[in-house]
């Protein structure tokens, strides 16, 4: 098999200035609304982008778990690498590759910390196995076998019997808070339509065409 010789040409939609929202996350929800509607695999999984102090960029994908004025929102647990990361730099990039609809949405900015009100309230809404998973992982740790990660997890569920799991005091939540977000459309013959909001100091937006 030859790489080299696999392409696809993109001919599913156009972008033009006249089709975009003056405020970006208006035109983010429109977006989002068809990858959902599309039938697509995980329509909120978004590639999250951190580095740490010493300057080693690290991809992973994460689940967007809510979007307002403020940004995007994802929650993790607060000692893994992307966490660690963040501490280190909060500056970082989403990536929603959203294939199926020959479009992607890229964002960076800054990642603000949310509150443990905000975190709680998201994490009482998440399956029990969820809330216990997150009891029991030391995520990005070095662990011995999977068996032992069961096991863990099987203490901490007979730990917590019945009753309400609280939130632990090591997992919560982020907003990350766009300076820019970027919408790119496949088109024919690698022309692809690219525009890209940047917030202005007045918290307005720019808009821009970029060469694909």
């Amino acid at each position: 098999m030859n790489l080299a010789d696999l392409r696809s040409d993109y001919g599913r939609g156009t972008l033009e200035t006249d089709d975009l929202d003056a405020d970006p996350i208006a035109q983010f929800n429109v977006w989002m609304k068809a990858a959902c509607e599309s039938g697509m695999i995980e329509p909120t999984a978004m590639s999250l982008a951190t580095v740490g102090a010493d300057g080693c960029p690290l991809l992973r994908t994460v689940l967007l778990k809510g979007i307002d004025a403020r940004g995007f929102v994802f929650f993790t647990n607060l000692e893994s690498r992307k966490a660690r990361h963040l501490a280190q730099n909060p500056h970082a990039s989403l990536l929603f590759p959203w294939l199926a609809l020959e479009r992607q949405v890229i964002v960076t900015g800054r990642a603000e910390k949310l509150s443990v009100a905000e975190s709680l309230r998201y994490f009482l809404t998440r399956p029990r196995d969820s809330q216990l998973s997150a009891w029991a992982s030391a995520q990005s740790s070095i662990i011995a076998s999977r068996k032992m990660l069961e096991m863990e997890w099987a203490q901490i569920k007979t730990k917590f019997g019945d009753g309400e799991i609280p939130l632990p005091s090591f997992w919560g939540g982020y907003c990350v808070q766009p300076r820019t977000i970027e919408f790119w459309q496949g088109r024919p013959g690698r022309l692809h339509d690219r525009f890209e909001y940047t917030r202005q100091p007045d918290d307005s937006w720019r808009l821009d065409r970029l060469a694909p």
